[in-house]
């Protein structure tokens, strides 16, 4: 399901640690140990809106959100999953999915502009990628 001319943008490339691919989208770890916090990136060049996508790939970016949420809360055990496409400062499509808990540094706001971005531990965040790709079927 990936289209030829796509590619991440920069920002994104910047921001995040590459995972893998599921059938439309790539899955990213935000570089913020504050939260456990990913993105889906459906790979579709000029893709800003989910009205963008057609209506299969619409309902396969639901199905991946969903699978990735699932895992996701398992593995964090959060109180709670914000899940958000608002590109206002990257315009690419994607959909964030964090793992909340009532007590981190942002709650009940959202976490963006909160906190400055805090590095994670290799092998913590090692660790979790393993769990998640586990999870999500991508090895």
């Amino acid at each position: 399901m990936s289209d030829p001319a796509w590619s991440l943008h920069s920002r994104l490339k910047e921001d995040t640690i590459d995972i893998g691919d599921l059938p439309l989208s790539k899955v990213l770890v935000i570089k913020d140990a504050h939260y456990p916090w990913l993105l889906l990136v459906p790979r579709r060049a000029d893709a800003v809106e989910i009205i963008d996508l057609d209506e299969v790939q619409q309902a396969q970016l639901m199905t991946e959100i969903s699978r990735v949420s699932r895992a996701l809360k398992e593995i964090t055990k959060c109180d709670k999953l914000n899940v958000a496409a608002l590109g206002n400062l990257v315009p690419q499509l994607h959909v964030h999915i964090i793992a909340r808990r009532t007590g981190d540094a942002a709650w009940p706001r959202p976490v963006w502009g909160v906190m400055p971005p805090l590095a994670h531990d290799a092998n913590e965040v090692q660790t979790f990628i393993s769990a998640l790709r586990k999870k999500i079927w991508l090895g």
